[in-house]
């Protein structure tokens, strides 16, 4: 298995630091609002990354963080007139709901930035003892960025060139430091912020250090994946290298994985995500008119290092590519249930030859999804294997079939859309039962020959945008 490493600018075969298990840390979000199709790119990526692991049969100890203390989150209270921890504990539950939403698993462990204080304070204790940081009048802590020799190998950035911008960049309240490229470890409270005691002064962690605590509490001092969104690059991996090999003594993680940008694509015209433009989408607005499946599919339809561009268009292309799986699956239950009935009376049938021909190809589909995922987890080339697979099942897979190749080629699907966090099971939804109800008086209507009622009730169904197909295994029905 290759891995793209951000350190090395190259793929590097996988080797973990202790046979069969992966460490892995992921950057969350700062929970002050909810989270934006750009926050959840990373989610699902990674989670795809994590599943991935596991379908290889590692054990995966998976950490990825909320950021719960932020002048963000304390600008938020303010204006509510409410505790930071008020804001912050809202969109922690907000957050977790659009995940589960998009199929992301819970984290083995997700730490909060304010439950770590003591280990961040302990933390910045031994980076002062061992010359690598200072406190400054102020009670600031800044770290000393030219005590770490290796300061800039991640982001591939000169120390010299990086401390040559910063001195053209004068910061208010920033006189206390010893180089411009100094960062922060602990500063003081401002008036109606929340604040923890230290030694040096009443206040609250800098944020690159959370992160670098929180790893090493819930990983160890070296883990083998540290991933996040190519934003984070620098300054706040590249910081955390720092803080920690300087603290520690020791290699942080083996491996950096970053995915590139969302982009809006607004007729036409690219545009990074913002705010300030007006053309920021919540993970929430999306689920409004789409399951959020469709956003996962869409997500995964490009390499994670690829910038991804959103447009109405490409979704659509997404909500269209993932009914094709989910088509699939449906006809597979029906073939698998009428084989069952068939072969319950006369027996359990084996492969045909044409049948075990066919199963020769979709376990070269399977090969050519692993090979994919095997690349840096190239989830594009992955789902056009699964499209392949969905190919083969629709032109091979009949009630006809034996029940034994119907459970190869179902099996194989399922597995490959579990790793993609594809369900392939159809939700079931609220309106469900009235919908059934209407198609039941509609199987009455026509056996009582009213096709007149019939197909006033097909066209009532049709206005609530549900598409009715008849079969052979009865009348089925989806949503337009």
């Amino acid at each position: 298995m290759k891995i793209f490493n951000t350190l090395s600018r190259r793929k590097e075969e996988f080797v973990p630091l202790e046979p069969g298990k992966v460490k892995m840390y992921v950057c969350g979000p700062t929970v002050y609002n909810l989270i934006h199709i750009g926050n959840a790119r990373p989610m699902i990526v990674f989670d795809t990354v994590r599943r991935y692991f596991e379908y290889k049969g590692y054990e995966v100890n998976y950490v990825s963080n909320f950021t719960d203390v932020d002048d963000k989150i304390i600008k938020k209270a303010n204006e509510e007139g409410v505790d930071s921890e008020v804001i912050s504990r809202r969109y922690i539950e907000e957050c977790k709901k659009d995940m589960a939403g998009m199929n992301v698993r819970p984290a083995t462990t997700h730490p909060q930035a304010t439950l770590e204080i003591d280990g961040m304070l302990e933390m910045i204790r031994t980076l002062i003892d061992k010359g690598h940081a200072y406190a400054a009048g102020d009670g600031t802590v800044y770290f000393r960025t030219a005590s770490f020799k290796d300061y800039g190998k991640l982001s591939h950035k000169n120390l010299d060139e990086l401390q040559s911008g910063f001195r053209e960049i004068k910061v208010t309240g920033e006189e206390g430091k010893e180089d411009p490229s100094d960062f922060v470890l602990w500063k003081p409270k401002k008036e109606g912020e929340p604040y923890w005691e230290s030694p040096w002064c009443q206040g609250r962690p800098g944020w690159h250090i959370e992160c670098s605590v929180m790893a090493k509490k819930y990983l160890g001092e070296q883990i083998d994946i540290h991933a996040g969104g190519e934003d984070l690059i620098f300054p706040h991996h590249e910081n955390e290298i720092a803080q920690s090999e300087a603290a520690n003594g020791k290699p942080f993680a083996t491996y950096w994985m970053h995915n590139a940008f969302l982009n809006i694509d607004t007729n036409g015209h690219i545009q990074k995500m913002s705010k300030s433009l007006g053309n920021f989408f919540t993970v929430r607005d999306i689920s409004e008119r789409y399951d959020l499946q469709v956003l996962r599919f869409f997500m995964l339809s490009a390499h994670y290092r690829s910038p991804l561009n959103f447009s109405a268009e490409l979704i659509e292309a997404s909500k269209n590519g993932l009914e094709r799986i989910l088509t699939a699956a449906e006809r597979l239950e029906d073939a698998r249930k009428a084989a069952a009935r068939r072969e319950d009376a006369a027996g359990r049938a084996e492969m045909t030859s044409k049948e075990q021909e066919h199963m020769a190809a979709a376990r070269e589909f399977a090969a050519k999804y692993e090979a994919a995922m095997e690349d840096d987890f190239n989830t594009a080339d992955a789902i056009a294997a699964v499209f392949e697979l969905v190919k083969l099942s629709n032109s091979t897979v009949s009630v006809e079939s034996s029940a034994a190749y119907i459970d190869g080629i179902r099996e194989l699907l399922k597995k490959q859309c579990d790793v993609l966090g594809i369900l392939t099971e159809r939700k079931t939804e609220a309106l469900d039962e009235e919908i059934e109800a209407m198609i039941e008086a509609r199987q009455q209507a026509r056996k009582a020959r009213n096709f007149a009622l019939a197909d006033e009730i097909r066209v009532k169904l049709l206005d609530m945008g549900i598409v009715l197909e008849d079969t052979r295994e009865g009348v089925k029905w989806k949503r337009a």
